[in-house]
């Protein structure tokens, strides 16, 4: 049985990773599970009940005023031990978060494959968007498997050197999202 961890914490997030989730649920030799950090609480929860998502474990992190430092040092002390305790085989995070930098620096650190959902976008400005940018790029490093949603986005994978059997184009998986709700 393949053990897959979906993590995430924002409403962007729970929004692309929705249909991965359902079909991961759905699919045979897979326990699919599902942790949010709850980076954005409030619009995270809207889209959760929309899409029906339950999360598994819900590390409910988001607090006033955090800043980014916080935010992360927060995601990494209270993701670390449910790595531990989850033992997956791979990690999903999707987008360019504090939560997906984190989560895939914590999947390096704790040796658990990592897969970046959304992966190859760039502005070529680790300033623009700021902190997007670094954190999309840190998730590169340490990804194993980039489902990239373009061909361009592969072409700035295989420009970073990322060979070409560990990314997959999918597409834009909030047309999945779009509709799976427009159903």
């Amino acid at each position: 049985m393949l053990r897959v961890l979906s993590i995430f914490g924002t409403r962007p997030e729970a929004i692309k990773m929705a249909p991965v989730v359902r079909l991961l649920a759905q699919t045979p030799g897979v326990e699919a599970r599902v942790c949010v950090t709850a980076q954005h609480r409030q619009m995270l929860d809207q889209v959760l009940e929309a899409f029906d998502v339950h999360p598994d474990i819900d590390l409910n992190l988001m607090r006033p005023n955090q800043s980014l430092a916080e935010l992360t040092a927060n995601i990494l002390t209270h993701l670390d031990p449910v790595l531990v305790e989850e033992r997956p085989d791979w990690i999903l995070v999707q987008g360019d978060t504090t939560t997906v930098m984190a989560a895939a620096l914590l999947g390096f650190y704790r040796r658990i494959h990592v897969g970046h959902v959304e992966a190859g976008l760039r502005t070529h400005d680790r300033w623009q968007p700021f902190p997007e940018e670094v954190n999309r790029r840190i998730a590169a490093v340490t990804a194993d498997l980039h489902f990239a949603p373009t061909e361009h986005a592969r072409r700035n994978l295989r420009a970073e050197q990322v060979p070409d059997e560990q990314i997959v184009v999918t597409g834009n998986p909030a047309i999945d999202a779009l509709h799976y709700i427009t159903r």
